[in-house]
């Protein structure tokens, strides 16, 4: 802190406001019966002077385009947002804070997206947010870098701020998302660090002893310190001073690394792991407020004075939001091309121009899905600046490249291939960041590896939100790399994630009518996409219809009893498997079914009009079978409940069963 010059203007309105924040957040807690009120008690101080004095925001619009954004990264504290946003004006008021943790209230537990106002991004899975922060700066930077105005680039200086806790730099999402953050040079990024030395089972010392400091400074960012008070209490001024030089700091994220007290000024229980995720208890909170002078026979004590002060922020709020809007209009004005490259940012996608995009693939050509879905992407992206991303060090193999583009990188914010590198946690969640700043981002690796992203993918699906997951090498068609590498029960798994549609495409055509279907819907979708070239089976238009029901009749037999159901590289099997039997006399459909998820969404007559009730149904899918049974009912799966080997794919699918003589062997024997 050195040389940094202290201007901070604190009046008694504020200090009355900051007493009745923390109180609130202890009588809330106290009233739920459970939560976390001490960090909220001691960041009360620190959310008002960000709300109050840094944030670029306007509460009576929360989701004004020009406004700076706030994560807060250690959800658990949710009192620490809610709390402002109540005194800030954002439409919560004290009956919502009287109802935290209650059914149907506008404050749960941890903050959701898309449920109160103000809320930027769900969080409660520690170090989930500072990640999402990082993709929300990323989209910042991109977006401002495509727009490239000449004269207006002040419209697009955005800046996103964090609060993040022990927890959350200790969980590896964190660190793989700051190390890219550092690498970036996102200047638009400040994270505070709440430094308490407490977590769940003590004092952090028992097992994060780390530098931090050091290490954000080994990953490349600009880092200042604030030590607390002698009482234990935030130094404001300091962290006031810290907060004006990070927002002109340039050239690299910001790290203020702030020490507090948890629980302060509780005379018991301040710097105390009970106070972390308990109510302090009645006696507790007594004391408290009368060392802070407030009654202690009141519960949730509203100031009025106070409250009516730091309401004006609104007023505040409102003039630089209309402020801005005047400014863009000028921008519209005088630069229209640069201004309709912003707009493209905001409008939804056509769907017509999607359609008309879409690459088509000759019926018995041969293409590996991953293959056809870059060509389809490589199309896709010259639409709309929204779809943009990258991948995890597998741009090649994961078909995500854009060809011709330059890379997302600090000397070059436009580019449209982001290098997530080999961060597949935090590139999940960075997304969500991304999707969170008007993108419908992309993001690559292998299939078997949505295991180490499957927190962020969980998020996805709990926000709604227009992310794509293109996982490829997606069975034991990967081959030689082995059983490490081969997914067996990752497709099953993911299903089971609500709200997520998982695609798995026959063929190449399959796989445009995929991205034509994901990007329409706006979804949470995973693609699933083979290594090995499969033969192009279905049709483009009859793709395009088939896909969008998610399962669908591809073959169909006069008088058929018996019907395969099949995904993926096992569709054209299945074809075979079906030509054998036909010829043999059992009339057998064959059923292309890419999403699951979209076949339940269909009307209970298509349903059966797809697969009767009256058919012996076979489900055929090198993967786990379980899931299978829910639509096969008393039916057969042939899947694979084991791990695979090293060995080339032709030997390892025969000798797991995945041939024509299997299949027509147990349908025979079934019926």
């Amino acid at each position: 802190m050195k040389g940094i010059a202290v201007t901070l203007s604190w009046s008694e309105s504020d200090a009355r406001a900051v007493k009745m924040a923390r109180m609130l957040a202890a009588d809330a807690v106290q009233n739920a019966g459970n939560g976390h009120p001490g960090t909220a008690m001691a960041l009360a101080p620190v959310a008002y002077l960000l709300f109050q004095k840094h944030l670029q925001h306007d509460p009576a619009n929360p989701e004004w385009a020009g406004r700076d954004r706030f994560v807060l990264s250690i959800g658990h504290s949710s009192m620490t947002l809610y709390t402002q946003l109540y005194m800030s004006g954002y439409g919560l008021e004290l009956d919502d804070i009287k109802q935290f943790r209650k059914a149907d209230s506008l404050t749960p537990g941890h903050p959701e997206y898309g449920h109160t106002a103000g809320v930027e991004t769900t969080t409660g899975p520690l170090g989930q947010g500072i990640a999402n922060a990082v993709g929300i700066a990323m989209g910042l930077k991109h977006q401002a870098a495509i727009v490239n105005s000449k004269n207006y680039s002040d419209l697009f200086e955005q800046q996103v701020y964090v609060l993040a806790g022990d927890g959350c730099l200790q969980e590896g999402v964190s660190g793989e998302a700051s190390s890219l953050a550092g690498h970036l040079a996102l200047d638009n990024l400040i994270l505070i660090y709440d430094d308490n030395k407490i977590s769940i089972d003590g004092a952090t010392g028992l097992s994060f002893t780390e530098d931090v400091s050091a290490r954000y400074q080994s990953f490349g960012w600009n880092v200042i310190e604030v030590p607390k008070l002698q009482d234990g209490d935030v130094d404001l001024e300091k962290l006031d001073a810290a907060l004006t030089a990070a927002r002109s700091h340039k050239g690299s994220p910001t790290l203020i690394r702030m020490e507090s007290t948890i629980g302060w000024p509780a005379p018991q229980l301040q710097n105390t792991a009970k106070a972390h995720g308990a109510p302090l208890g009645a006696a507790e909170i007594a004391a408290t407020k009368e060392l802070l002078g407030l009654d202690p026979d009141v519960n949730f004590f509203v100031d009025e004075a106070a409250l009516a002060h730091a309401r004006e922020v609104k007023t505040r709020g409102s003039e630089k939001s209309q402020t801005w809007q005047k400014r863009l209009a000028e921008f519209e004005a005088n630069e229209s091309d640069e201004f309709s490259r912003f707009s493209e940012f905001l409008e939804p996608l056509d769907s017509a121009s999607l359609r008309d995009a879409l690459p088509t693939f000759e019926v018995g050509s041969k293409v590996a899905t991953r293959k056809a879905s870059g060509k389809v992407l490589n199309a896709l992206v010259k639409l709309s600046p929204q779809i943009w991303g990258g991948s995890a060090d597998l741009s090649e193999s994961n078909g995500t490249l854009i060809e011709g583009a330059t890379s997302f990188a600090a000397a070059d914010y436009a580019g449209l291939n982001i290098h997530f590198g080999i961060r597949e946690h935090a590139m999940g969640a960075i997304m969500n960041g991304l999707a969170l700043t008007n993108y419908r981002p992309y993001g690559g690796t292998f299939l078997v590896f949505s295991d180490y992203m499957r927190g962020a993918v969980r998020l996805t699906a709990l926000m709604n939100l227009p992310v794509t997951y293109v996982w490829t090498h997606d069975s034991i068609g990967l081959g030689e790399d082995g059983p490490t590498h081969q997914p067996i029960e990752h497709l099953a798994a993911l299903r089971l994630i609500p709200n997520l549609s998982v695609v798995r495409p026959a063929d190449a055509n399959e796989t445009a009518a995929a991205w034509f279907e994901i990007l329409n819907r706006a979804v949470p979708a995973g693609i699933a996409l083979s290594r090995q070239d499969l033969a192009v089976v279905v049709s483009a238009e009859q793709a395009a219809e088939g896909v969008a029901r998610g399962g669908y009749l591809l073959h169909a037999e006069a008088d058929a009893s018996t019907t395969l159901i099949a995904t993926g590289s096992e569709v054209a099997l299945a074809l075979e498997a079906a030509s054998v039997l036909n010829g043999s006399g059992v009339k057998t459909n064959v059923v292309s079914m890419p999403c699951v998820e979209w076949f339940k969404q269909q009307s209970d007559d298509y349903r059966e009009s797809v697969l009767p009730s009256a058919h012996l149904k076979v489900a055929i899918e090198a993967g786990a079978s379980a899931g299978w049974y829910e639509i096969v009912r008393d039916g057969l799966v042939i899947g694979l409940d084991h791990f695979g080997e090293s060995a080339d794919p032709n030997l390892l699918f025969p000798k797991y069963g995945f041939n024509v003589e299997n299949i027509v062997r147990q349908v025979q024997q079934a019926l």
